[in-house]
């Protein structure tokens, strides 16, 4: 028999809490005499799309006999498992519903606010349990005796009555398998001969390559489960963690930065009554006519100069207006009535339009004043904001930290730009292209080359990229390859625990996510695809935000705006990233969205010039194309 345990938790999926109640489950069926051959964990998140996701994959894909799921099954708004089981069952099975039940109903009253489900999906059997530990625990006692007939019946096998399921029984050793997402594998340790390997061989479809050489033993389908976009996106930032402040001592130092602190000005700007406008300050009161005009004055020069009736000076934009002084008159507002001989100096101007009293006239603190907030914790420091800092006199902010990303590329076909190519070999891009969009954002990186498609190098480049590094990127070897080990070293040979494996989405759905704990830090790993366009469609939905957040972003996602597709356009099974060039027409409010051509995940030429991502929803019977002109979201990923 092969088992699935499906958890559903928000905290658990996005790993805040342990899932104590499916590692249990997990243990009594290994313990029982029912003796799964295999037992698939995964974890989702109470939403109803996820859950259903979860048991299609379980029921209809690993064509597991036997699921369990645990949590949801309450009166919090969040509970849904029910209501997102119930619709995915041929036939239900009232009858392990009512033994639970009431059974549970002489343990505790509270059991009657308990609502789960039990039926078959494709001759798999579901049962939901509660979340608890100790509930889902009493509930699998109650039902378990009955699970050998059940699993007899819907598997058309002789009905054997004689040996009911006894929990804590002896049991074989089971081998830990790849985990994901809370996700786990097991597999018994082959005691039965040649017989029971080839029954095993049948079975074997959630595997790693713990064994490399046993190819033809490799698993046909991937274990991972496909997770929504959002639902991956969700646990990224639910595990990025923004890093300790540094101190920035010199302006320039902190472009690009985001402030770990509010910011407020210590003095007024401008700490003066200053002119806006180059012209004559006046007394307003004096009206039109000619003045005398008295000793210039300029921006940056001290005055002691007093303004009286029937006079004025000159002053240029910025400059301190004089003691007296009530307003300042544009030159454009005035005539040259006298200067000396030579023109270099005037004498008697007439004034030609009536000012008014503060006309022209920025006071003390017009655009900051005393303990006003110019900039606040969370906003990036540009060229503006750093100039606010300048004109304020603040010399040292407070920041948060940039993580250190290591890139890492894997594969024996790969050879650096420049190298010599042989056999099969092709030159490796996507460093050149990971790099480059960490420059582009300003992250500081480092380049670990390549790595060949070893178990002993992945797991030296992997160690010492950890190491220097806060966050680990690498490309290739997640597919289903027999050579893509990389899902299997991070679990088995660094422990590290991946949260998702491939994501339901084209182009980059083996794509996958992990966290690792080296030196006592946690460590962010993404690997992306192997092919270059969806290591960079998936470095700018995923990697990027996840840098953003670390580095202290408040709103870390891609901008995403509304656009007009400029051709037609056929829908794909999975939510399509497709690369598209937004162009501004004069008649159009909505930019344009043109094709960069085939879409092909190892055709780099549809990234050229691409600036946008257009979210694709996948086809349904009803919808299979969008036309021309059909308004779609658009992630900028480029100067439109």
């Amino acid at each position: 028999m092969r088992c699935g345990i499906l958890t559903v938790s928000d905290r658990c999926s996005s790993g805040e809490t342990e899932d104590e109640s499916g590692e249990n489950l997990e243990n009594l069926l290994k313990s029982s005499t029912l003796k799964p051959k295999e037992v698939v964990r995964h974890c989702v998140s109470d939403d109803k799309p996820a859950i259903q996701d979860a048991l299609r994959y379980f029921c209809d894909e690993l064509k597991l006999e036997l699921v369990l799921t645990t949590g949801g099954t309450g009166f919090s708004p969040r509970d849904v498992t029910p209501e997102a089981t119930r619709p995915m069952l041929e036939k239900e099975c009232p009858g392990l519903v009512i033994a639970m039940l009431s059974k549970s109903l002489n343990v505790t009253p509270l059991a009657m606010l308990s609502r789960p489900v039990a039926g078959i999906r494709n001759n798999t059997l579901i049962i939901n349990f509660p979340g608890s530990k100790k509930a889902s625990q009493e509930c699998l006692l109650f039902v378990i005796p009955s699970l050998p007939h059940a699993m007899d019946l819907l598997s058309g096998f002789p009905v054997n009555h004689h040996h009911p399921v006894q929990l804590g029984a002896s049991h074989e050793e089971h081998t830990d398998l790849p985990h994901s997402f809370g996700c786990q594998h097991h597999h018994p340790s082959d005691r039965k001969g040649k017989a029971s390997q080839t029954s095993s061989r049948k079975h074997f479809t959630a595997s790693s390559h713990t064994d490399e050489s046993r190819i033809a033993w490799r698993p046909r389908h991937s274990s991972y489960p496909l997770t929504p976009v959002s639902q991956a996106m969700s646990v990224i930032l639910a595990n990025a963690q923004t890093l300790q402040t540094i101190a920035s001592t010199n302006l320039h130092d902190a472009l690009g930065f985001v402030l770990n602190g509010d910011v407020f000005s210590c003095d007024p700007f401008p700490p003066f009554r200053a002119s806006i406008k180059d012209g004559y300050a006046v007394i307003a009161s004096d009206g039109v006519g000619e003045r005398d005009v008295i000793a210039p004055i300029t921006a940056g020069e001290q005055s002691d100069v007093v303004v009286k009736s029937g006079s004025v000076t000159c002053i240029t934009t910025g400059a301190a207006v004089p003691e007296g002084a009530d307003a300042v008159v544009q030159v454009e507002d005035t005539e040259l009535v006298e200067s000396s001989e030579d023109g270099r100096v005037e004498t008697k101007v007439r004034i030609c339009r009536v000012p008014t009293t503060g006309q022209d006239i920025r006071p003390v603190g017009f655009d900051i004043s005393v303990g006003e907030q110019i900039l606040a914790a969370g906003d990036k420091l540009g060229p503006s904001e750093l100039g606010l800092l300048a004109t304020v006199g603040i010399t040292e902010v407070k920041v948060y930290k940039k993580p250190v990303v290591a890139v890492l590329s894997t594969g024996d076909e790969l050879v650096s730009p420049g190298g010599r190519l042989s056999g099969s070999q092709i030159y490796d891009s996507n460093r050149t292209i990971l790099l480059s969009l960490l420059k582009q954002e300003g992250f500081p990186a480092i380049d670990f080359g390549i790595s060949p498609d070893t178990r002993s190098d992945l797991v030296d480049k992997l160690t010492d990229a950890m190491k220097q590094a806060d966050i680990l990127v690498t490309s290739g070897g997640v597919s289903m390859g027999e050579k893509d080990l990389l899902k299997t070293v991070l679990i088995e040979d660094l422990s590290a625990h991946v949260h998702f494996g491939r994501v339901f989405m084209k182009p980059g759905k083996p794509t996958t996510f992990a966290t690792a704990t080296i030196e006592g830090k946690q460590k962010l790993i993404f690997s992306l695809p192997g092919n270059p366009v969806s290591a960079n469609v998936t470095f700018s939905m995923f990697v990027l935000p996840a840098l953003r957040k670390v580095s202290g972003y408040v709103n870390p996602h891609l901008t995403t705006i509304k656009a007009k597709l400029g051709f037609d356009c056929f829908l794909d099974p999975r939510p399509e990233y497709q690369r598209v060039i937004l162009k501004y027409e004069s008649d159009n409010d909505l930019p344009t969205a043109m094709s960069t051509g085939s879409q092909c995940s190892s055709r780099m030429l549809s990234m050229r010039n691409a600036n946008a991502l257009l979210t694709l929803p996948p086809q349904t019977d009803e919808i299979t194309q969008l036309a021309r002109g059909t308004i779609v979201d658009a992630m900028v990923i480029g100067h439109i």
